[in-house]
């Protein structure tokens, strides 16, 4: 695995004082890291897979559907220059998060809608953020969120060519949408 991250120059563990990691699945892994690295305050992204039961999996192990890890994006932040609850405003308005074990086409339990803490602060402001955006869906006529929240256990990185892919192939797929949803 490159040990930085081609965009932002940082390492792609970066973590320690003024840093917090936060971990979301919403789908393909390729599009949502792009959308974070994106963001002001972001300081590292990094493709990976989590909230499963197989320790070390590969690609192709998670999209077999056989580990239960779903493709997710480590995202280590400044908190001064970005809030939690702006990288959860992206996070739920940028996918579909009442679609359970599927974005669009991607179909599977690595393609599932999730949240995985690093504080006992991020899992409040995340179950807050998850029922406010559940009253916005259903007065649109949608269906209830099935976005898992819960502590992080373990993060695997994904291989490296992963790793910024959309960076390294621009005219890569992405099928991330949203419901149109907007959060406030």
């Amino acid at each position: 695995m490159a040990p930085h991250h081609e965009v932002l120059a940082t390492p792609l563990d970066l973590a320690g004082p003024g840093v917090e990691v936060v971990v979301f699945g919403l789908g393909c892994f390729w599009g949502a890291e792009r959308l974070f690295w994106r963001m002001k305050g972001v300081r590292s992204t990094a493709a990976g897979y989590a909230a499963g039961t197989t320790p070390n999996p590969t690609y192709d192990e998670v999209c077999s559907g056989r580990t239960g890890h779903t493709e997710v994006v480590r995202v280590a932040f400044d908190p001064s220059l970005v809030s939690i609850e702006q990288l959860l405003v992206t996070f739920w308005e940028s996918h579909d998060p009442t679609q359970g074990m599927r974005q669009g086409n991607d179909v599977g339990t690595q393609y599932r809608s999730c949240i995985l803490t690093t504080t006992p602060e991020q899992r409040v402001i995340a179950d807050a953020s998850a029922v406010a955006f559940g009253a916005r869906l259903a007065a649109s006529g949608l269906n209830a969120i099935t976005t898992s929240i819960d502590a992080l256990d373990a993060f695997y990185f994904a291989e490296a060519y992963h790793q910024q892919y959309l960076h390294k192939n621009p005219r890569g797929y992405c099928g991330l949408q949203g419901t149109g949803v907007r959060c406030i």
